[in-house]
């Protein structure tokens, strides 16, 4: 890929959601995932999803064509963590407001990576 002049393999967004919502609820989880990957371009080719015991804290990822999105939540703490990398065309940035819709967080933070980017 190719961007201002950057060459890099992929896009990788490192999202914190505080005081979120619905973390427990693994149906919830995946739709969300879904919407995110087809808002992104993105596509799906296996989604997988693990709900712990006793805090319901939901832990998964969706593998992607373009590389993967993966959830790790903490409800007890309204807490989640998310990886979303993405490479050709895909646009990871569009998933965010899916994230923010489907959670209602208190607080978002998204930091960004150029994976494989050439050193200069």
């Amino acid at each position: 890929m190719t961007r201002d002049g950057k060459v890099f393999a992929g896009t990788h967004l490192i999202v914190d959601l505080w005081d979120a919502e619905r973390l427990d609820d693994i149906e919830h989880v995946r739709r969300t995932l879904v919407e995110a990957v087809e808002v992104a371009g993105a596509t799906l080719l296996h989604i997988h999803l693990h709900h712990f015991t006793p805090n319901g804290g939901v832990s998964g990822v969706a593998v992607l064509a373009e590389s993967h999105i993966s959830i790790h939540t903490w409800p007890e703490r309204g807490y989640a963590a998310l990886d979303i990398f993405m490479c050709g065309d895909a646009r990871p940035h569009a998933a965010i407001p899916v994230l923010e819709r489907a959670f209602s967080p208190g607080g978002v933070r998204c930091d960004e990576l150029l994976r494989g980017e050439t050193a200069d």
